[in-house]
């Protein structure tokens, strides 16, 4: 028996090709485009002066994160987030792993 194609015509064994870009937007103080088969991620870094309240003057900084699915990133359009006035429970909790996952991160 053969193995079937994944979707695309890749073999069962084949991984999707991985192509990284970083600088990809030029405003941004750090960025990437990192690229798996069909998925694009845009991951884009600005340091802003501040931290939160109850962390001045702790010399401590602070890291956090957004998140959004752009429109027509899946098959049924996705509406933005701004125009409803509030992010869905999804949206929040994504934000919440990706910041605490970096806070640990070495400086």
């Amino acid at each position: 028996m053969t193995n079937p194609a994944r979707p695309g015509g890749r073999a069962v064994d084949e991984l999707r090709s991985l192509k990284i870009t970083p600088g990809f937007i030029s405003t941004a103080d750090g960025s990437v485009l990192i690229e798996l088969g069909g998925t694009r991620v845009l991951c884009c870094a600005q340091i802003v002066p501040g931290v939160p309240g109850w962390r001045r003057g702790s010399g401590e900084g602070w890291l956090t994160a957004e998140y959004s699915l752009l429109p027509s990133s899946t098959k049924e359009r996705t509406p933005r987030e701004a125009v409803r006035g509030r992010q869905d429970g999804r949206t929040v909790e994504i934000q919440r792993f990706i910041g605490r996952s970096l806070r640990p991160s070495p400086t």
